[in-house]
């Protein structure tokens, strides 16, 4: 039997990019823990089957098609959550898409999307759940930021890591103004975790595995299921004193030094 302080019982999520990938393990592990969910995402036929998943194991999930960069969409979701369910309780906030290229070529255009997708779409998000949230005297929000956004991964990752950055620094705000009126923000910061588009990435780049393992101590790359224990941590009671945290979600990535190896690490070891 689980402890009762990992139980989402009688609660209701809401989680972007729920189509696939981290997104859609997150909103899976909050439904076996017991809340009903809504399922955002710009693929709505992947969102519908993840609600077919979640409601095969008897929980309620509503899919909606969403473009998180789009703050009307945002706006327009939260009005069907209102009169679907009443509440929102916990927010997984995964979605955006990320574009790289060198800075000193890269349009400023293609920059500020990375920004609208990244950053203005969930501050959106936060501030629309957090909102009811307020009013209800309790909630958690739980931000996507990644490794690139603490230190440079360098190979054109500047929109990327800029704008992780800023969700990293946005969660420590939140969660600074909301703390004392129940809503507590964190903000869990994976490195590389597989996915289809990465895969697509490690197939057409040599030795881009090995660069990935090499930065990683436990010598492999996440898998999405990984996500489900600390995305149910953070939105349950078990956290009740945690806010404002970043959680690296990394296999020991960012507790290595950049010149540093680990047993079997394809790295020389000098």
């Amino acid at each position: 039997m689980s402890h009762p302080l990992f139980k989402l019982d009688g609660r209701v999520a809401m989680v972007s990019g729920a189509a696939s990938g981290m997104g859609r393990q997150m909103a899976i592990g909050f439904a076996e823990s017991g809340a009903d969910v809504m399922l955002l995402d710009i693929n709505l036929p992947g969102a519908e089957k993840t609600a077919r998943d979640i409601e095969s194991i008897g929980r309620r999930a509503i899919p909606v098609e969403c473009d998180v960069s789009e703050v009307d969409q945002i706006r327009r979701a939260y009005e069907l959550l209102d009169r679907e369910f009443g509440r929102i309780d916990v927010l997984g906030n995964v979605a955006g898409e990320g574009h790289g290229g060198a800075p000193e070529k890269i349009p400023v255009e293609e920059v500020q999307q990375v920004f609208q997708n990244l950053v203005f779409g969930r501050f959106v998000m936060c501030q629309e759940g957090g909102r009811r949230m307020l009013e209800q005297g309790k909630g958690s929000i739980i931000n996507f930021g990644s490794i690139g956004g603490w230190n440079s991964l360098g190979r054109g990752h500047m929109p990327y890591g800029m704008s992780m950055s800023a969700v990293i620094q946005m969660t420590r705000e939140l969660s600074t103004e909301w703390a004392s009126r129940g809503v507590r923000v964190n903000c869990i910061v994976p490195a590389q975790v597989w996915n289809d588009g990465l895969r697509e990435r490690v197939a057409a780049t040599d030795g881009l595995i090995n660069t990935f393992v090499s930065g990683i101590p436990t010598g492999r790359l996440g898998e999405p299921e990984e996500i489900k224990g600390p995305a149910i941590f953070l939105a349950s009671d078990a956290s009740s004193f945690v806010t404002g945290i970043a959680l690296p979600m990394d296999g020991g990535n960012l507790a290595l030094n950049a010149g540093g190896t680990y047993p079997g690490s394809p790295r020389v070891s000098g």
